[in-house]
């Protein structure tokens, strides 16, 4: 296969942007299916993406799904990724291996809240982009104010290489202003492109854009700088060329439009894909060589080189795990032998397939480049697989703290089997989703980004493992900090016959302006041995996994040692970690303690008729309200709440709303609790501890 066709690529957007529609027609166009079958399908199929009951149902993507076609000669990969931010991480993952993406818009709405966490993410990655302004027949269609908001609100240089003939419902194709040509999509399906003359009422608006087009590509090559200057007809091969390089420097987004859902647009979008956005070859990537202290090495994407491939998602299928593999340098063969760089262990290759949604397809090998999957091998997601003479690490991705948690309790033992079993298979497909059991109440914890993602899991337990389950009240994951600074100088002494425990600790407590956790060691002329310092390091870590105000971890603490005492017989590494965890818990509540909560950026969406209602809605939940901005009929408002006051926050708003309003939110910062609800928060863990006790 050449390598230089393959395109790996991301559909990525706001909720209902139209993502899933537009991966279910590229599925047809390319015969991979034939028949389109709806998101919220009325004939009960459902798109061919969303193959978990729970999708069908809600019309929402949960777990992004990979297939692979083939259009005009260039097979690609795509991943078709989640809108709700709850499944940030799904969304991160497929990023990570992708070599370009396609960011879908609604030309109504627009650059909405997550179409901006999208492009973080896609910045993050260095992932280079083209722009698809989608629903293009709905009524207040406005594809020009999207590429202005693109240009505005997410700092893109988006460029339009299509103008629409029409919008609204008299929508009925598209103006291609590099060809300078009018295409139409005709038949059933649209499956027939119709090239015409741009129609006379057009020709002066197309002209105009195409100058503008031509003005931007003239930064990106020198030859059609001249030809554009002298006033001639840029040749199509010389504007492609110029476009590419725009993409691929990450300094141009091109963008295209159409409605999915009609049928309109998609084939010409699939021809700037295999036009524009990279092969793995125009990728750089990078592993870290473990031998040599971590230096990048260059991966090459060639078949002949020794093999290295990272694992990025996880799923149980019903045949046992199956492991989604990005190969970046050489080839995986079925039976051939491979090591986990995480655990060191050797394995074989035994099925290796080809994911279509849900279908497998069996095949015997898989080259540079491409994305496969490998059933029944042990390994947890972000794991790298090289060949044995290699000792190489690809890169992990980024994986958000979890922001709410929330106790759960099986009804019977059948239920409390099944119930361990989906908390393994979970928390081994999710990073971002985590399980513990707390020491004091023996509750299991489960932990999420946001209610939605805990609820989507906790009902996948009852229908996918008949875990029947009770959930108890959702818990915030607040965190204790200090606000002053305070020295210390403690000592643990134990004498019970034999050795005994000797150990003193001295220095500061101070608050840490950026960070977790930091530790400075200023000890002058041994007065601990350097043996120790590592178990006075670990003794205050200790300490700050629960804090004393109201149990939660402490973040945000600067510890520096400058004196101690050791004794040559009874000093070790227990009797200073001892030490050092007894100084931080005695000076911890003299550094006056607070605590803070985990504050949300929430964007409700809806008609302006409600503006008033929304503002009320927030400030009675101690929302800061950053932004509001009108937007043809409906508005959008920014503001900064505390996740404590989120919950049930959908029910309210719908309600105030006549269910027309619509929000996000998504983790921001942290931020101290008020005076008032950090007295509450301390006395109901102080009635728990003693309830305990008793």
């Amino acid at each position: 296969m050449d390598i230089t066709k393959m395109r790996n690529i991301g559909i990525s957007a706001h909720i209902d942007s139209g993502k899933t529609t537009l991966t279910e027609r590229i599925l047809f166009y390319c015969n991979k299916i034939h028949a389109i079958h709806e998101v919220r399908g009325k004939d009960g199929v459902g798109a061919t993406m969303d193959s978990m009951e729970l999708e069908k149902e809600r019309g929402i993507t949960i777990a992004s799904a990979a297939t692979n076609v083939t259009w005009k000669d260039h097979p690609i990969n795509i991943i078709d990724t989640p809108g709700h931010v709850d499944f940030t991480i799904e969304v991160e993952r497929a990023l990570r291996v992708l070599d370009g993406a396609i960011l879908v818009l609604c030309s109504v709405s627009g650059v909405q809240s997550q179409s901006i966490t999208v492009d973080r993410q896609l910045k993050r990655y260095n992932v280079p982009r083209l722009a698809f302004v989608n629903k293009c027949d709905r009524t207040g269609a406005n594809p020009y104010n999207v590429k202005q908001q693109l240009v505005d609100k997410l700092n893109l240089n988006a460029v339009l290489f299509q103008i629409p003939i029409g919008l609204e419902d008299k929508h009925e194709g598209v103006v291609d202003l590099i060809r300078m040509k009018a295409y139409y999509f005709e038949g059933e399906g649209g499956v027939d492109l119709i090239e015409k003359d741009i129609p006379a009422e057009l020709q002066a608006e197309a002209e105009e854009k195409q100058g503008i087009l031509y003005d931007e590509l003239a930064n990106f090559d020198d030859e059609l700088m001249m030809i554009h200057m002298e006033g001639e007809q840029v040749p199509e091969e010389v504007a492609y060329r110029a476009a590419r390089k725009g993409v691929l420097d990450l300094a141009l987004v091109p963008v295209f439009m159409g409605s999915a859902y009609k049928n309109k647009g998609v084939q010409l979008l699939l021809d700037a894909v295999t036009r524009f956005l990279p092969a793995p070859p125009d990728v750089k990537n990078e592993a870290l060589d473990l031998d040599k202290d971590e230096e990048p090495v260059v991966l090459k994407p060639d078949d002949n080189e020794k093999t290295v491939a990272l694992a990025f998602k996880l799923e149980d299928g019903q045949y046992g795990q199956l492991t989604y593999v990005r190969v970046y340098q050489g080839m995986l063969k079925k039976g051939g032998e491979l090591t986990n760089i995480r655990t060191g262990k050797r394995f074989k290759i035994g099925r290796l397939i080809r994911m279509h949604s849900n279908h497998t397809e069996d095949i015997t090998e898989a080259g540079s480049g491409d994305i496969v999957a490998l059933f029944g091998i042990e390994c947890a997601s972000g794991d790298t697989f090289c060949d044995s003479s290699l000792n190489y690490s690809m890169t992990s991705m980024y994986v958000p703290e979890p922001v709410i948690s929330l106790s759960i309790t099986p009804v019977d033992k059948k239920a409390a089997d099944n119930m361990a079993k989906a908390l393994n298979r979970f928390t081994k497909e999710d990073p971002t989703f985590r399980t513990y059991v707390d020491q004091e109440s023996n509750q299991t914890i489960i932990q999420g980004m946001g209610e939605l993602h805990l609820d989507v899991y906790i009902e996948r337990m009852k229908r996918e493992y008949k875990a029947e389950v009770e959930t108890g009240m959702p818990q915030v994951a607040y965190r204790e900090t200090i606000s002053g600074s305070s020295p210390f100088n403690y000592t643990h002494k134990k004498q019970t016959g034999g050795s005994g425990q000797y150990g003193r600790v001295a220095g500061e407590m101070s608050p840490l302006e950026e960070g977790h956790y930091e530790f400075e060691n200023n000890i002058k002329g041994g007065s601990i041995p350097t043996e120790y310092i590592p178990a006075v390091d670990r003794g205050f870590q200790m300490a700050m996994e629960k804090g004393q105000l109201i149990g939660f971890p402490v973040v945000g603490v600067k510890m520096m040692i400058n004196d101690g005492q050791y004794h040559a017989v009874d000093s070790s590494d227990m009797a200073f970690q001892i030490a050092a965890l007894n100084a931080f818990k005695e000076t911890y509540m003299k550094c006056n303690p607070i605590i803070l909560e985990p504050i949300m950026k929430v964007t409700v969406e809806g008609p302006n008729e409600f503006q008033g209602n929304i503002f009320g809605s927030l400030n009675q939940r101690r929302g800061m309200i950053s932004s509001s901005s009108d937007e043809g009929n409906s508005c959008v408002v920014e503001a900064e709440v505390p996740l404590s006051e989120m919950f049930g926050y959908s029910t309210t708003l719908r309600s105030s709303t006549q269910g027309k309003a619509e929000f996000s939110m998504e983790f921001l910062k942290y931020g101290k609790v008020p005076q008032s609800i950090s007295d509450e928060l301390i006395k109901s863990h102080q009635a728990k501890k003693a309830a305990e006790q008793k």
